[in-house]
Formats: C-alpha cells, structure tokens, sequence
C-alpha cells in the first residue's frame, strides 16, 4: 500500500505543491519524468487525425509537459509549467491541449471541492484513490488492493461489470485534528 501527500500550500506569496510518500509501495512505481511513452503520443495522434486536427508545437509541449508531471494540476499551474519551455503559450492552448487529452484517456479531471479543476496524468496499469481533508485542502492518494478486490466481489455479486471507478474520501486530515484539539495559546496580559 501506498499513500502519498500532495500538499498544497502558499510560500513567499505563491502556491507551492509539495509530494509525500507515506509508505512503501508493494508494486513498481509509476513512470518517473522523462519523455512521454509513445503508446500516449500514438494515442493523441490517432485522436488528431480522427478530428481532422494538425499537430502543432504548442501543443505537443503542452502534452509532453502534463504527461511527465505527477500529481494534479490545475489550468494555471500547468501553463506556468508550460512557459519555462514556451513562453508565448496560453491558456486558451492548455485549457484545450487538457481536452484532447481526457477526450484520449490520458488525463482525468477530479474535483476536490477548492472550486478548481485538477486534472492529473491517467496511467496505464495504475490506479490510486484519494482522501481529501475538507479544512485544509490536503489531497492524499492511497491504494489498497483489498479495497480493489472487495470493489470487485461487490460488482460481481450484483451482477456489475465495472469500467472504471474512483472513490474520494473527505474528512479531516491527521494534522487538522491536532491542531482543533489543541488547547488555544494563552493571551499575554499587558
């Protein structure tokens, strides 16, 4: 099992994410950064060539940027991420480079109740899902091949065959609980 933290929070006046791994993982890990695979680029360009669409180099930076990333990124983190290759891209390119890639598969848009869409990278062969702390943001991905398994004895007994699934889980993270029973620091009396 694994269950790593994606921490989002504010230094010097901007956001900063921040990943966590709390425990080791019992399969190998995910793709690290690096060239996007080319079953994902064959993906996009069979998508391209369906919709009647051009490559571009806007784009394909765009793509090759989000598909390497880890975690979950919204509009504005990945074009900032995009412009230290490409300066001159913008959102109107991200927003729709984001569309082909959940139209593909390769990109899922979660909602983690911040009023922002994320979207984080879809890789083949993997699978997490996600406890979301309601008071502080704090996005933790986890998996548990029991909670897999349980999931698919529950389809097959109803007679279900599952697609595809997520589950998240809101509630208060470990440190937020901590910090509501603290006891409030004393008042100097002047």
């Amino acid at each position: 099992m694994k269950i790593v933290v994606m921490v989002a929070s504010e230094r010097d006046g901007r956001r900063v994410k921040t990943k966590q791994t709390k425990t080791k993982r019992d399969r190998p890990a995910p793709r690290e950064p690096g060239a996007p695979p080319d079953e994902a680029k064959a993906r996009v360009a069979a998508h391209l060539a369906r919709a009647g669409l051009k490559h571009s180099r806007a784009r394909d930076a765009v793509i090759d940027v989000f598909l390497t990333s880890h975690g979950h990124v919204s509009v504005e983190e990945l074009t900032a991420s995009v412009r230290h290759q490409a300066p001159s891209i913008g959102y109107t390119t991200v927003y729709r480079a984001l569309k082909l890639l959940t139209d593909c598969g390769l990109a899922a848009p979660r909602h983690f109740g911040d009023g922002q869409t994320r979207y984080e990278p879809i890789r083949e062969g993997t699978h997490h899902d996600h406890m979301i702390c309601t008071e502080c943001g704090e996005v933790l991905e986890f998996e548990d091949d029991r909670l897999e398994k349980l999931q698919a004895e529950i389809a097959h007994r109803h007679g279900f065959r599952l697609t595809h699934h997520r589950m998240e889980l809101y509630g208060r993270c470990g440190r937020c609980q901590r910090a509501a029973a603290a006891p409030p620091y004393p008042r100097r009396v002047r």
